[in-house]
């Protein structure tokens, strides 16, 4: 599947899952329940996977970790807050860049209008 399938198939995946759970649970709540229904797709989907930083030539295994890495190309950061901010942005903007990805949804899951609050970044820029 292309990023733009992949996207796709996230967006439909993440409406089914605010349809049944609604807004204002845990973030690691909605992570399991979208890995679920993109599994159900037949989509591989890898949750809470390490990134490591290279800095001067060393690997830096610090606790960076995406949310989900979906087909091995679409990275997707879910939040559940009142409002995303500017830093949700740029962790995934750095996320895209660190993990060497197109791609990157980042879905808040606390909205009264989810198809407002998915947001795609490609390749560093809104």
């Amino acid at each position: 599947m292309t990023e733009n399938d992949l996207s796709y198939a996230i967006r439909g995946a993440a409406f089914k899952v605010y349809n049944e759970l609604g807004p204002g649970l845990l973030e690691s709540i909605y992570e399991a329940a979208l890995k679920y229904e993109l599994q159900q797709l037949g989509i591989r989907v890898e949750s809470q996977l390490p990134i490591p930083v290279e800095y001067k030539e060393v690997r830096l295994e610090l606790g960076f970790r995406l949310d989900l890495l979906v087909g091995e190309k679409v990275i997707v950061e879910i939040k559940s807050v009142e409002t995303i901010s500017p830093v949700h942005y740029k962790i995934l903007l750095s996320y895209l860049r660190l993990a060497n990805k197109k791609l990157g949804l980042l879905i808040n899951f606390s909205s009264d209008n989810l198809a407002g609050d998915i947001k795609r970044i490609i390749n560093g820029k809104l």
